[in-house]
């Protein structure tokens, strides 16, 4: 197929506007879903007596079938086309929702919570697909792509107020019901706004070698993580995990290799600027998600914050990275470089992190809890944008679908492994702080604190350095020009104002 019209003939989707509103909704709804949950976690748990064992289940189930998922969503969106993806994908994720509102036990809610983690395989990258094709005017790219890219990295937080609202004031199951009109709003707002773009589709036979490997591989990799987290490192089964998942994904990636019609064309991952995005935002979400979880910790436990208060805690690093989406990433897209975004983006959000390190008992919270979030969000949502945007442009019409799973992909897998590796590191450093000091403690509960807020720091150290990984990757891989002009995912036949143009392989 060749590498033209990803729309009409007739011009710009008139109604791309308004599709975006329907599309930044159901993306709301699905990073929403990420961190709703983890406030409600404890109700939940004592309502339907889920043992501690099986707790984090709760919250590993949707990531399995949602890492697991994503990169056959993205050829589902390619090949069935993205509109009748995305609104598949948003009634089968109400439905999901509906039954973990409704559980009457442990099985039914994890079972809801696998549903919605495969019905947000199927919408996420339909998401992002559709507006990197209804949106091919480099000015107009820059503003959709910098509403999209504030609510990818925001989205987490207003999870944790909203979360922490229904919980307090409604119950647990509110978490879960929240959703459904969301996903009903935004399916009948693409159902009757959403027109298809023409000339995009990929009608090659599914490669059904490459779904099963892909599948199994990061859902090993996923689950190696979060077992490590509550088994430990050396655990037989963690072990197991990681290696059958090198062994799948190595084999996934000679299958890609070989066959006529593969699930992940080489092509998409291969090419350096877009090598440079995955990898660069799997780091740095490695990182948020870290932070997260052990600001959330140290709001509730240590200062004794209410969910609510800790919900609206975190609304400086939202105001930062809406900010730095869409006044500083989407105004200099389309005259700077994006690696000129990008790496100073995530050095900044790194010296937000930093000026973590030096939480304690006592810190004030308008002192040096507020100004780091404002330098993560802003830095953070300045890097988010043009990522978001350079990970599906240039990309040939037949591979938008599964260039836009891997930019999700890189982001569960990455948060995945963030909440894993930084637990990890924080409750190793938390246990050596109790050990070295017990002897002399006269105030058991102050030392528990302490040894706690030790571990937060040590992780956070870990994070701060993750950042500034991702900035140097941001720099030395991403080497294409401004996205000015006509994007090249346009259709433009010249492309000549970026490297991105990758060999047309044709199918």
């Amino acid at each position: 197929m060749s590498e033209t019209a990803l729309r009409p003939e007739s011009g710009p989707d008139t109604n791309r506007w308004k599709a975006l509103i329907f599309i930044a909704l159901a993306q709301l709804m699905v990073v929403l879903d990420a961190t709703i949950v983890n406030i409600a976690l404890p109700s939940a748990q004592q309502d339907l007596g889920i043992s501690d064992g099986n707790r984090q289940w709760v919250i590993t189930a949707y990531a399995l079938a949602f890492g697991g998922l994503l990169l056959f969503g993205g050829r589902i969106a390619d090949l069935w086309g993205r509109k009748r993806t995305f609104v598949t994908g948003l009634i089968g994720f109400a439905a999901a929702s509906a039954l973990g509102g409704a559980a009457s036990g442990e099985a039914m809610m994890l079972g809801a919570r696998a549903l919605q983690g495969v019905f947000g395989a199927l919408l996420a990258p339909a998401a992002l697909s559709l507006l990197a094709v209804m949106f091919t005017d480099a000015k107009e790219r820059a503003k959709a792509f910098g509403i999209y890219g504030a609510i990818a990295g925001g989205g987490g937080a207003v999870g944790l107020i909203l979360g922490g609202f229904l919980t307090e004031y409604l119950n647990w199951r509110w978490t879960f019901f929240v959703n459904i009109p969301f996903a009903v709003i935004a399916a009948l707002g693409a159902y009757f706004v959403i027109r298809e773009p023409a000339g995009g589709r990929n009608r090659s036979p599914l490669d059904i070698p490459g779904v099963v490997l892909s599948t199994l591989g990061l859902v090993a990799l996923v689950y190696g993580f979060t077992r490590a987290e509550s088994e430990g490192w050396s655990d037989a089964v963690t072990i197991t995990m990681f290696v059958a998942s090198v062994v799948l994904l190595a084999a996934f990636v000679l299958t890609e290799a070989k066959v006529k019609s593969p699930l992940l064309p080489l092509r998409v991952l291969t090419e350096r600027n877009r090598g440079g995005v995955y990898l660069s935002l799997g780091l740095a979400v490695i990182a948020m998600f870290g932070l997260f979880l052990f600001l959330t910790y140290y709001l509730q436990i240590v200062k004794g914050y209410s969910p609510v208060k800790t919900g609206f805690a975190f609304l400086p690093m939202i105001v930062g990275m809406i900010t730095g989406s869409t006044q500083i990433g989407a105004r200099l897209m389309t005259r700077v470089a994006p690696r000129l975004l990008m790496a100073p983006g995530f050095l900044l959000a790194a010296v937000g992190m930093l000026l973590l390190t030096q939480l304690e008992i006592g810190t004030s919270y308008a002192g040096l809890i507020l100004p780091a979030q404002l330098m993560l969000g802003l830095g953070m949502g300045t890097a988010f944008m043009p990522a978001m945007s350079l990970a599906t442009h240039g990309v040939e019409a037949r591979d938008a679908g599964v260039a836009s799973a891997m930019v999700n992909t890189s982001q569960q897998v990455g948060g995945a492994i963030g909440t894993a590796l930084l637990n990890t590191i924080a409750a190793s450093a938390t246990t050596a702080y109790l050990t070295d000091h017990a002897a002399g403690a006269t105030n058991p509960k102050l030392l528990q604190a302490q040894a706690m807020v030790e571990g937060y720091t040590s992780a956070i150290w870990w994070a701060v350095g993750i950042l500034v990984v991702s900035a140097v990757i941001a720099a030395t891989f991403v080497n294409t020009g401004a996205q000015g002009g006509t994007s090249a995912s346009a259709g433009s036949a010249d492309g000549a104002e970026d490297e991105l143009k990758v060999p047309v392989m044709a199918h």
